[in-house]
């Protein structure tokens, strides 16, 4: 990352880029920390990609998950080294990513070939593309197919009882859900991440249905605050409302 003021640039070592202070060429052996000057002599401080950078340099592919409701997933669930954590619906990936740089090993189901290819990529950008298995398919439909007896290794057998945490961003959760006390360890969590009210209720409803613990939802909104000369008070620009994060624990 190049950096100067709120100007940011990725660019591969030994790779140029032209900007409007002038074109950037990054030495090959650049290290955070150094400073790279534009052809005109504008200074760029250079700066490690860390995980909130994620969300901006990520190719999209849809609307990611925003950093706030990644650091709830991660902050409710524990999610740390050694864990394993089966995603599904990876689209950009920034939830798979942010996970796996928390050590976790990520298998993560993408049911569009090309919204799964750029996935890679952006797990390549993100230096985890060893920790995230990002896997072209319909996890729900693997699930109802006997997906965890299968022993086909074809890539879409899953042992039962294997993974700590279950998170899931897709429109057909609680169908998957279903099946979360058979996929989980003991004690293992569900996140289940929905923008919508309709598709929480079936969660909730299957969740307690096959008897996880604890199960909760909360809406996830924030409000930024504004400090000015006449005083201080919450922002009037539009309520940032995301979506609703659904959790349960397989005790």
């Amino acid at each position: 990352m190049l950096v100067r003021g709120d100007r940011e640039f990725l660019i591969e070592p030994g790779a140029e880029q032209g900007t409007d202070l002038g074109v950037l060429e990054v030495p090959e052996d650049v290290q955070p920390g150094d400073t790279v000057e534009t052809h005109l002599g504008e200074a760029f401080q250079v700066r490690r990609l860390r995980g909130p950078d994620l969300f901006h340099q990520f190719e999209r592919t849809g609307a990611p998950m925003v950093p706030r409701d990644v650091g709830l997933v991660i902050g409710e669930t524990g999610v740390s080294q050694g864990d394993r954590v089966l995603d599904t619906g990876t689209g950009t990936g920034v939830l798979a990513a942010s996970m796996a740089r928390a050590g976790a090993d990520v298998v993560s189901y993408e049911r569009d070939p090309e919204f799964a290819d750029v996935a890679r990529e952006n797990m390549e950008l993100g230096g985890v593309e060893d920790a995230v298995d990002v896997r072209t398919g319909d996890l729900a439909t693997i699930l109802e197919d006997g997906g965890l007896e299968s022993e086909t290794g074809d890539g879409t057998d899953l042992e039962p009882s294997s993974f700590d945490v279950l998170t899931l961003d897709t429109g057909d959760a609680a169908d998957i859900v279903e099946y979360a006390p058979e996929l989980l360890v003991d004690g293992g969590f569900v996140a289940v991440y929905s923008p919508f009210i309709e598709s929480t209720r079936e969660v909730v409803e299957t969740a307690r249905a096959v008897d996880l613990s604890n199960v909760r939802t909360r809406e996830t909104i924030q409000r930024e605050m504004q400090f000015d000369d006449r005083g201080s008070r919450p922002s009037t620009a539009p309520v940032g409302h995301t979506g609703y994060l659904t959790l349960a624990r397989n005790v």
